[in-house]
This record gives structure tokens, sequence and C-alpha cells, in this order.
């Protein structure tokens, strides 16, 4: 199973590079111990990281292997603490660039240009770490530094310019939504199982799709291009960007989860903390752009 960030599907938990692939063995009839019934489970390869001489026996039972018990394998601590950092660059560099980029009228243009230059370089460097067979964390960090600055400015503008209180309303939409996602999942509520990503996927590619058609009416066409960014077909678009965000969370959590239960090793923590705040990033713009409309149509 590959996850909805870029940077898990490359290297990170991926099944298919075999992090937290079942160290299964085939049966005479084809089949793998242990995998009936799991949608994720690989016939062959396995885990690269289950040197535990008891892994292969806990498969005969069915249960999945347990990761060696020794020292350079990522934790919940791991991930959380990698995370926190993280998303506390992005947040500092986000406030200083409300503060120290003004968005009034003689200003506004040169704070536009250091936004979009930051979210260029932003993009740029979230690319390289996607391609990246290992983890940076000085790239990461680059990239929510830039991107820090882009949402500080965007932010600015939204809530001086077009509904006051919107970033603070977009921060706690975001935390809700996590919050959210993490229980249900955690619940057993979200099972992610191939339809699951499948279905995901899909919306995610037609969303992509409807969003670069409309860009491309917008640039060539002008105004809104077919009016995916306003109006009552805008706060639909809105809605269905925050509820994609949720599903790529819970696609986040179970690469997480599996990454950790199959003794990835520390430095993938970086990893889940980069493919997370992209997540988080994205749905903290649709809320922010949902607002916007709202607001708009008032």
């Amino acid at each position: 199973m590959r996850s909805s960030n870029p940077v898990f599907s490359r290297r990170g938990f991926s099944r298919d590079n075999g992090y937290a692939g079942f160290n299964a063995q085939p049966q005479a009839g084809g089949a793998a111990v242990g995998t009936q019934g799991n949608p994720y489970a690989q016939p062959q390869g396995g885990n690269p990281y289950a040197q535990n001489p008891y892994a292969q026996q806990d498969l005969q039972y069915g249960a999945p292997p347990q990761a060696p018990v020794t020292t350079g394998r990522m934790t919940m601590d791991d991930v959380v603490m990698r995370t926190g950092t993280t998303l506390g660059v992005l947040v500092v560099t986000a406030a200083l660039a409300w503060a120290l980029l003004p968005v009034d009228d003689a200003n506004i243009s040169r704070s536009y240009g250091i936004a979009i230059g930051a979210g260029l370089l932003g993009m740029v460097l979230a690319l390289v770490q996607s391609f990246k067979r290992k983890a940076s964390p000085a790239l990461i960090l680059s990239y929510a530094a830039f991107e820090g600055v882009f949402l500080g400015v965007v932010s600015s503008v939204v809530d001086n310019r077009i509904a006051d209180g919107a970033a603070m309303q977009a921060v706690l939409g975001t935390m809700g939504v996590f919050l959210s996602v993490l229980i249900a999942y955690k619940a057993g509520w979200i099972r992610v199982n191939r339809r699951f990503v499948g279905f995901v996927m899909a919306a995610a590619l037609g969303f992509i799709m409807l969003m670069a058609v409309n860009l491309l009416f917008a640039v060539f066409g002008g105004g809104d291009g077919l009016g995916f960014r306003s109006g009552p077909l805008g706060i639909l678009m809105g809605v269905v960007g925050i509820l994609l965000g949720a599903a790529f969370l819970a696609l986040d959590f179970k690469q997480v989860e599996d990454g950790i239960a199959y003794g990835a090793p520390r430095e993938e923590a970086w990893l889940a903390a980069f493919g997370l705040t992209l997540t988080l990033v994205w749905i903290y713009m649709e809320f922010l752009r949902l607002i916007s409309i709202l607001n708009s149509s008032d």
C-alpha cells in the first residue's frame, strides 16, 4: 500500500518497499502463512528489519513479526518529537512572516513576492526530499521554514482583508480534523484497506485534475475559471478538499503504525513528520480557502 504523501510512497513506509511487509513464506497451495484476509500481506520478500529469531514462529500463528529489541528503531515518541519539531519551525516562521511582512496597500506586492518565492522554494525542497532515498532533516526543516513564510503571508492577507479571525479558525479546524481522524482510526471506525486506499487515491486524482482544469480556464479565460473557487460550487469543493485531507491522515496513520510495528529505522521518523506536515498544510489551506469563500458570499 502506498500513502497519499509522496514521501511515504517513495521510501519510508511503503509496503512495496518491504518496510512494512509481512515476512511470510508461501504454503504449498501458494498462499502465504498469516496472509489470509490481509490485503497488505506480501507473498514474498518480507520485512528486512525482522531479525527476531521468533518472528517466523509468530507468523505460523498468524501474528505479525515483532521488531527486534535493539536500539535505532523508530518509536511513536520519535514520530511525535520530529513532527513537533517540523511543525514548530513552520509555525515560528509563519508568525515571523505575519509580523514582518505587512499586507497593507503600500507593502502587499513585496510581501506577496516574498511569499510566492518562499512557496516555490518549499515546493522544490519537498519534491527533492520526496525523491531522496533517505530522510534529510535539513531538507525537511528548510521546507517547513519556507512553507511557514508562505502560509504566514497568505494567512495574514485572508485574516486582514477578507475574514477577521480566519487564520485561527483554520488552525482550530485543522486541529479538529486531526484529532477526530486519530480518534476514529484508533477506535477502529476507519479501516484502511485496499478498497479505502483505491477510493481515496481515485478521489484525490479527480480533485487535482478538476483544480488544474479550473486553473487553466482562469488563466486563459479570466475570472474564476469553472467556478470551483467561489460560490456554492467553491464551498462544495472546499468541503471535499478537507474530507480528502482527513482521508490522507488515515493513510498516514496506518503507514506510521506499520513502520513502528515492523521495525523501521529511527531516521524514518523524519519522513513521518514530513508526510504528516504535508497533509496538515493541505487541510489548513483548504479550511482557509473555504472560510474565504464563505465570507466573500456574505
